[in-house]
């Protein structure tokens, strides 16, 4: 092969797309784009970074297309349309180079939740409704009695952002002191659903309709858990998901699947909890999602002014920020080989040369 031969063009599109695709690290693709100009050109224009982003990460399929906000529209015109295909395309690699990094490497994470949507059912109003489960210190949020203890229930919750991820969800049980034998009113199990609602108004359409805010129909699910099994004791149960699940449009439901305790007093099943909680981290403000075009699909917005700003942060590691790491790692090393080896060599001969060359003794 000769000197400075290109391995994608030795290799082929289809071979080297094939080879970037074993790739499950966002790091190691921001490290190949840093490999030479033809090398980034490749990955960019393929949009490897949005396969990778979508492996990791099934959720992204629900993008139909990206806002920018906060752009220049003079210097858009001014540009050629190949450099605003090719703009596009770095805009785009960013945008999932920052989803998948935020996935595989999560940062701290809060708890997001922001204010209770509705209950299934609520047995005694107002007394035991959801909202007691925001704060574990308040009452409990109690679901009203069934016959059939196969029957479901939930809780639907909004998040204090519009896109982030979502680790774990942990639930605590209500335990009855002022019962006989203190019961606990657990479910079976537990499965959770993130998405976002078909109607930015429905909270305001359907008021206190508890039925119609929680049903299905009125929701679009990006993410659905498996089904986890729920202990019957009064502690704080964390679940933690299989991997971080993207959310989009920030509303959590958590589905409560069979009735252990049933109650003495009128033997129907019933379901209590003292407190959730939702960990996880927002994406905001460099990215969000515009639901007011749900119709046509969810669009992704992101602003290039809070990018800049994460980047200078530290937030976000850039192509440029890698090969200036490389190239501060290169000149450091040559500045250690041309100043302390040979200052480490001299020490040495000025150490053994002087024993190795003085006279013998004479006894």
């Amino acid at each position: 092969m000769e000197d400075g031969y290109d391995l994608l063009e030795w290799l082929g599109p289809d071979a080297s797309t094939s080879v970037f695709n074993y790739l499950n690290d966002p790091a190691d693709l921001v490290r190949a784009t840093a490999v030479s100009r033809s090398w980034r050109q490749f990955i960019i224009t393929n949009g490897l970074s949005k396969t990778l982003c979508t492996k990791l990460c099934p959720e992204v399929f629900y993008f139909t297309s990206i806002k920018e906000f906060s752009t220049s529209t003079k210097a858009n015109q001014d540009t050629s349309s190949s450099d605003r295909e090719w703009r596009k395309h770095e805009r785009d690699h960013k945008i999932y180079i920052y989803l998948s990094s935020h996935l595989v490497s999560p940062s701290g994470t809060n708890n997001c939740i922001s204010h209770c949507i509705g209950a299934s059912s609520t047995d005694n109003y107002p007394d035991e409704i959801i909202e007691n489960t925001l704060d574990s210190s308040l009452s409990y949020w109690s679901s009203s009695g069934q016959v059939d203890p196969t029957v479901p229930e939930s809780l639907t919750y909004q998040l204090n952002f519009d896109l982030g991820f979502v680790d774990k969800i942990s639930i605590q049980p209500f335990k009855a002191f002022f019962q006989l034998d203190d019961p606990i009113y657990s479910s079976k199990y537990v499965r959770f659903k993130m998405g976002y609602s078909k109607s930015p108004d429905m909270s305001t359409d359907f008021k206190l309709d508890q039925g119609r805010l929680t049903a299905d129909k009125n929701y679009v699910w990006t993410y659905i858990s498996p089904e986890f099994p729920m202990l019957q004791e009064d502690v704080q149960q964390v679940f933690r998901l299989p991997r971080p699940a993207l959310c989009i449009g920030g509303v959590v439901k958590i589905e409560f699947l069979g009735r252990v305790q049933k109650q003495d007093m009128d033997d129907l099943f019933y379901i209590c909890i003292r407190n959730v909680q939702v960990k996880g981290r927002a994406l905001s403000p460099v990215l969000g999602v515009d639901l007011s075009e749900i119709k046509g699909g969810c669009v992704l917005k992101y602003s290039p002014t809070a990018w800049r700003a994460a980047v200078l942060n530290g937030y976000v590691v850039s192509g440029t920020e890698v090969r200036r790491n490389l190239l501060q790692f290169f000149t450091l090393t040559a500045w250690f080989w041309w100043w302390f080896v040979p200052l480490y060599i001299l020490a040495i001969v000025c150490v053994f040369v002087p024993y190795f060359c003085r006279e013998p003794s004479v006894v």
